[in-house]
């Protein structure tokens, strides 16, 4: 009984800590992009994005992974014999390379806070597709435990990353043509 608990609040910290962190970088990309912004609506912008980044981390992304790590312990602690499967050691290090994430997320907040942020919003695009591929990964070893079909999953993760590349640069295409729409009726007004 004590593992289904464990469980389903596992599940619950992993849906609220992955939504957290797809949100924080999301906020970061506006937090750059304010820059292009005039005065007053850059610093009141920016200000915004700074109060929304740290209460989203302190109260969503923070309590999020701690309820999945400790849910996890739980789980390990009624089933230790899991941590014998090697499917297990690889999941556990997506899962430190994504508690690696979450900190550096928190070195950006703080470099954004103070204006010493040098990532582009292209950059943090790209950034924010991370949690995304390590999610898919996580979860198909979870799923498939020690089944999981290496061979396909990498031409899955692969692919995944490919099509996140593709996506961010056509997205930048397209607000780089909005953006020259946009200017192309003040030029013609003005001659």
């Amino acid at each position: 009984m004590a593992y289904s608990w464990f469980k389903a609040f596992h599940i619950v910290g992993i849906v609220v800590w992955f939504a957290g962190l797809f949100y924080l970088v999301r906020l970061f990309i506006y937090h750059v992009e304010a820059n292009e912004e005039p005065e007053p609506a850059r610093t009141i912008l920016k200000n915004q994005y700074q109060i929304m980044e740290k209460r989203l981390y302190n109260i969503i992304t923070n309590p999020g992974m701690f309820l999945t790590v400790a849910m996890a312990i739980g789980l390990l602690t009624t089933e230790p014999e899991v941590l014998k499967q090697g499917w297990l050691h690889f999941k556990l290090g997506f899962v430190v390379l994504l508690l690696g994430y979450h900190h550096y997320c928190k070195r950006l907040m703080k470099q954004l806070a103070k204006d010493e942020c040098k990532w582009s919003s292209k950059q943090l695009r790209a950034l924010n597709e991370a949690p995304t591929v390590m999610l898919v990964v996580i979860v198909l070893l979870a799923v498939f435990k020690n089944n999981l079909p290496t061979d396909i999953t990498a031409w899955v993760v692969v692919g995944l990353v490919i099509l996140m590349a593709v996506t961010i640069q056509l997205y930048a295409r397209k607000r780089r043509l909005d953006k020259e729409k946009q200017t192309e009726p003040v030029v013609q007004q003005q001659t």
